[in-house]
């Protein structure tokens, strides 16, 4: 960019950086900081792992906000004073378009984090792939954005934890299911919730043709301890049975996998990666009162979606994007349009984009 270009991009910026600023309100969080630092600090504050948990999570969205009002602010310094150097020094342009690249990632981060205003969207997220009809090709499928989402968090240096992955007879998962421990990891990824559809010359058909697979995503908040459902005895069938694939000898050879099915709605969750059955019992316990939190909640929205007469969001089983790798190179969001011919980036877990317009089509509705 030339001087005059990059002075109207900072331009730009400026009201942006302000705004995200004040909605951080650092100096007010940093006051509530010290409050947690002194509660923290009390004798017997550890003593109740449970009560700590939720004040430690708040210590840390805390620090986050305030770091990140830290770095708009002094970004925006940094540029201005760069731009003021490259008036007389022309080696100084190059480094002011750096840092101008720099503070709009982080203005355009900072604001689809502000889009994350649901009760619920601070929460970790609970994500389970499941192939759909068509044997090999949609267990593979179903592998293939597997891959992409654990690449999606590992580049936003997410941790993630499989719980539960059972092998397909051929190739690819049957399913699997991962829990993300990153705050608004759930407000992000439950943009993805739906039926994700690929179109390809099939791998595993010797006439190579154009095949059609479908896989299902399920994204659930992990719900803290203080919101609970009670789940009758009655409409679970539990199942014990040995765990799959690599994970030791006694994971192997103890009935250790636990596998919950919810007879009224059908949701079938498990967990495998414990060597203990107990741990594996409560992991799938958590699992399926989030799935069920999620679906319940669903109902009350549609609820209140009818009773104002408006149209219900995108139901559960509905194609929400396409993946077209032959005989053209297409990813499209069904839902807001967007799409690109980068169909290996996005596979690679380049999601921003979609996630980000979903998001902002979701807060521009007058209902959310």
């Amino acid at each position: 960019m030339d001087f005059e270009t990059l002075v109207r991009a900072k331009n730009e910026l400026v009201p942006r950086v302000h705004q995200l600023v004040a909605h951080l309100d650092p100096e007010r969080k940093a006051l509530e900081l010290e409050q947690i630092e002194e509660k923290s600090a009390a004798p017997g504050f550890w003593d109740n792992p449970d009560l700590a948990k939720p004040v430690l999570m708040a210590r840390g969205l805390l620090t986050d906000d305030i770091a990140t009002a830290k770095k708009l602010s002094g970004g925006l310094e940094d540029l201005e004073t760069a731009l003021e150097l490259s008036r007389d020094d022309s080696e100084m342009l190059g480094e002011a378009e750096v840092l101008e690249a720099s503070l709009r990632q982080s203005v355009d981060s900072s604001e689809l984090r502000m889009m994350l205003s649901g009760d619920l969207d601070r929460a970790n997220a609970i994500v389970a792939i499941a192939p759909g009809a068509g044997g090999t090709e949609s267990c593979d499928w179903a592998a293939m954005l597997l891959r992409m989402y654990l690449r999606y968090c590992e580049l936003k240096g997410w941790p993630t934890e499989m719980i539960d992955y059972q092998d397909g007879d051929e190739a690819g998962v049957k399913g699997a299911t991962f829990i993300v421990s990153a705050p608004y990891s759930y407000g992000y990824l439950r943009a993805e919730a739906g039926v994700h559809r690929l179109v390809r010359i099939s791998p595993f058909d010797s006439a190579k043709r154009r095949h059609t697979s479908f896989a299902a995503v399920y994204v659930s908040p992990e719900l803290d301890e203080d919101i609970d459902l009670d789940i009758p005895d009655k409409d679970l069938k539990i199942d014990v049975f040995r765990a799959s694939g690599a994970g030791g000898q006694h994971v192997n050879r103890t009935e250790s996998a636990v596998r919950f099915t919810h007879l009224p709605t059908g949701i079938v969750v498990s967990c495998q990666n414990e060597r203990s059955q107990i741990k594996n019992r409560a992991t799938a316990l958590k699992v399926l009162k989030a799935r069920l939190y999620v679906v319940e909640r669903k109902k009350f929205e549609e609820k209140v979606a009818a009773a104002s007469g408006e149209k219900s969001d995108v139901a559960w089983g509905s194609q929400i994007r396409s993946y077209v790798l032959q005989p053209y190179q297409m990813v499209k969001d069904h839902r807001t349009g967007c799409e690109t011919s980068q169909t290996q980036k996005v596979l690679d877990g380049d999601l921003d984009e979609f996630i980000r317009t979903q998001l902002l089509a979701k807060s521009l509705k007058p209902s959310e």
